[in-house]
């Protein structure tokens, strides 16, 4: 087993809890029987990931529209963020967590596109939403796997949403290899319209109001050939999407840690600023878990059957 003293002399980020053997294998504990034959994209993931992943990785695709999945990190108790403005990240949730880092990855390379919100964009170490990114070790696999799948760019594009349009020429990812759209409403194109014109930079209005651009987003992504999109974009963002019945998948990885909420501390769960009432509450159908040492793996498919149907 590999120790955290010995880890942490190899450079590996890990939790103060995880022991790992030298591969950290993601065991796979349960996975539903899979659906009618139908369009997905992914199947066998080459030699490398899947010594990593422990298993294959295939997403249904829609095909009238993108699939869209989104990927969280939470505690036990479903905190998302450690600070209530968001300024923290998922790397904090998961300490790093080696294995997360690498199904970030793995899903982005599987990704046409990963949204983000601004938020979330301002609060970015790197700006960079690229597969290797999060885990560098895999780069030369995530590549292969592009390749297999048909996907012409190196990485996914950027896809941010800002409704004001309120960023600064500092927030946007340099990379001109990585394509980066921002999608927002008239006011906001006409603010971003002042950022200095890279080649690699698309701004997109996809609605007049913020509170309706999810359905103009995933309209915008799809007249442009997108056909499955990740949603990294924040627990905002995530539930203006849950609110529009747009996501089809969660990952969601549960880290081994409780976090608690009081006056002083309030902090950001899984979903902000959306509130279901019991009849029509979306209700996830399991359709994988996963572990690797405390860490759980748990993939759901959305919307499932609403309270009705499930009782």
């Amino acid at each position: 087993m590999t120790t955290l003293a010995a880890a942490s002399a190899a450079g590996l980020d890990m939790p103060p809890t995880a022991t790992l053997d030298e591969r950290w294998p993601i065991e796979l504990l349960w996975e539903s029987a899979p659906g009618p034959n139908a369009a997905a994209r992914g199947g066998t993931l080459p030699a490398e990931l899947q010594a990593r992943y422990g298993g294959d990785l295939r997403i249904p695709l829609r095909g009238e529209r993108p699939t869209l999945i989104a990927n969280f990190v939470t505690t036990i108790d479903g905190v998302v963020a450690l600070d209530a403005a968001g300024h923290s990240s998922g790397r904090e949730i998961s300490r790093a967590f080696e294995p997360d880092r690498f199904v970030m990855g793995l899903l982005r390379a599987t990704s046409d596109a990963v949204i983000v919100g601004a938020g979330t964009l301002r609060a970015s170490r790197t700006g960079s939403w690229a597969p290797a990114t999060v885990h560098r070790a895999s780069a030369s696999g995530f590549e292969a796997w592009r390749r297999e799948l048909g996907l012409r760019e190196a990485a996914p594009t950027t896809v941010v949403v800002t409704g004001s349009g309120d960023l600064e020429p500092t927030h946007i990812p340099v990379d001109p290899d990585v394509p980066v759209i921002l999608a927002t409403t008239p006011a906001g194109a006409r603010r971003l319209s002042r950022l200095p014109r890279r080649d690699h930079l698309e701004i997109v209005s996809v609605s007049d109001t913020r509170a309706s651009m999810a359905e103009g987003l995933v309209d915008a992504l799809g007249a442009r050939g997108f056909e499955l999109v990740l949603s990294e974009g924040g627990p905002t963002l995530f539930g203006e999407l849950l609110s529009a019945r747009l996501v089809d998948e969660l990952f969601l990885t549960v880290a081994p840690q409780l976090a608690g909420r009081s006056e002083r501390t309030t902090r950001l769960g899984l979903v902000e600023g959306a509130g279901f009432a019991p009849d029509v509450a979306p209700w996830g159908g399991l359709r994988s878990v996963m572990r690797s040492a405390d860490y759980l793996f748990l993939r759901y498919g959305l919307p499932s059957t609403d309270r009705k149907d499930a009782s």
